[in-house]
């Protein structure tokens, strides 16, 4: 599947959510979905699903998607059981998986194509979790995972799709942050 194509579902379906992207993930869903409730986690690996978990406890009457990759999860697995624990029913938590630290330089994760994301998310308490390789079956579920109780984690195995601007000046400027906060601040 394609990451992009992937994520202009969620896109299409996105009503008033929080948004939590994460590096390649992030360049493409600012393409796809500007919008001043994305929040941009980057500039530390791994910290997009619990920077998602602090907005959804904090927020509980907005539902979170995070947009996390396989990479940065790695760096952060221990999120997993705190999500598990904290249990918050509006958290949506996707996983584009294509085995690589893809910002990094596409170096090969370790594990890649035995771990299973899915089944972590699962055993640390996560109320479902799903796999996808199939656009279709993705397609198909996706409304029922977005309406579902959370936590919810989907891994998607992914490969890059069309190419994004990499505009690192906005996604590091302090203008971001701001604009995210005034938005927040609205609800």
């Amino acid at each position: 599947m394609k990451r992009d194509l992937c994520l202009a579902e969620i896109a299409r379906r996105r009503t008033d959510e929080i948004v939590v992207a994460t590096y390649n993930s992030a360049f493409d869903w600012m393409r796809l979905q500007p919008h001043d409730l994305n929040y941009l986690s980057v500039g530390a690996m791994g910290l997009a699903s619990s920077h998602a978990l602090g907005l959804a406890l904090g927020r509980p009457d907005r539902r979170v998607i995070v947009l996390d990759g396989d990479g940065s999860l790695l760096m952060n697995l221990g999120s997993l059981v705190t999500i598990g624990a904290a249990g918050p029913a509006n958290l949506v938590h996707f996983v584009c998986e294509n085995g690589t630290y893809e910002a990094n330089g596409g170096h090969p994760i370790p594990g890649a194509g035995r771990v299973d994301f899915a089944g972590m998310a699962e055993a640390a308490g996560y109320r479902s979790a799903h796999s996808f390789r199939e656009f279709e079956a993705f397609e198909a579920a996706l409304d029922g995972i977005l309406s579902a109780t959370g936590p919810v984690f989907v891994a998607l195995k992914v490969e890059p799709g069309e190419a994004s601007p990499k505009d690192y000046n906005y996604i590091h400027g302090p203008e971001t942050r701001a604009k995210f906060r005034a938005a927040l601040n609205r609800l």
